[in-house]
């Protein structure tokens, strides 16, 4: 049996500077490399979806940035990125992940692009497809979905993620992120009833490699545990050291 790790905080807790290892550190390498995690808090998804719902003429079909092959499967509407709106909501998101902690840990990010605001309603749906590895905006090594509205606000539009042995699927409360390598197929499901709203993006990352990317948050994540519990140690600091310097050798 392939083993396969969620790298998510547990019920309730709030993402704190220094993280605790027991919650982050994966131990062994998954066969599906996600991330979930709170990321907007109730104020800022409020002037967010203010924001998008006065924006009735920005929306458009979301088939114009989809490549050749996604685009036979796309079935939704996307904010104009051009839009004053989407610029100002855009900013806010890049803000919210690069200064996240977790997030930082987990994706190494050189650069947050792409951003688009999208919106499901009744029958639409994404069908099966892989991201394309470079865009005008970066190269995408991670992709994520970050949900704006509840769970109960519509039916169906799960996230459906894709591994060899599986699929794992993802309908996240509101202000929760999820992020996975683009090397995986996914799609999203069609939406029954109501709106489905969500912003979707990718992270071009220092480095490429999905399993160095999993070393590293394992060195992270194990020394800051150390630190909380233990304080500050000359050991403590050679681990540091090497992580630096390992992500030296591997970063692009």
């Amino acid at each position: 049996m392939v083993s396969k790790i969620t790298l998510s905080p547990s019920k309730g807790l709030e993402i704190q500077k220094i993280f605790n290892l027991h919650l982050y550190v994966s131990f062994l390498l998954s066969a599906m490399n996600y991330l979930t995690s709170p990321l907007l808090n109730i104020d800022e998804i409020k002037i967010i979806k203010g924001d998008l719902e006065t924006s009735i003429d920005d929306w458009e079909d979301g088939k114009k940035t989809a490549g050749t092959q996604a685009a036979k499967v796309k079935n939704n509407l996307q904010l104009n990125r051009d839009s004053e709106i989407s610029k100002r909501c855009t900013s806010t998101i890049i803000k919210k992940i690069l200064t996240n902690p977790l997030i930082k840990s987990f994706s190494i990010p050189k650069k947050v692009h792409g951003i688009m605001f999208t919106k499901s309603l009744e029958g639409m749906e994404y069908g099966r497809h892989i991201d394309n590895a470079f865009m005008s905006s970066g190269r995408a090594d991670l992709s994520f979905t970050i949900f704006l509205n509840k769970e109960d606000e519509y039916k169906g539009g799960e996230l459906i993620i894709e591994n060899i042995n599986n699929e794992n699927i993802f309908k996240l409360s509101a202000g929760n992120i999820v992020i996975y390598p683009s090397t995986y197929l996914h799609s999203v499901k069609k939406v029954n009833n109501g709106e489905r709203l969500v912003c979707v993006g990718w992270i071009e990352s220092y480095v490429k490699s999905i399993e160095e990317r999993e070393y590293l948050f394992d060195i992270d994540a194990g020394a800051r545990g150390i630190l909380a519990k233990h304080g500050r140690s000359e050991e403590l600091d050679l681990i540091f050291k090497s992580y630096s310097n390992l992500l030296r050798v591997l970063g692009s």
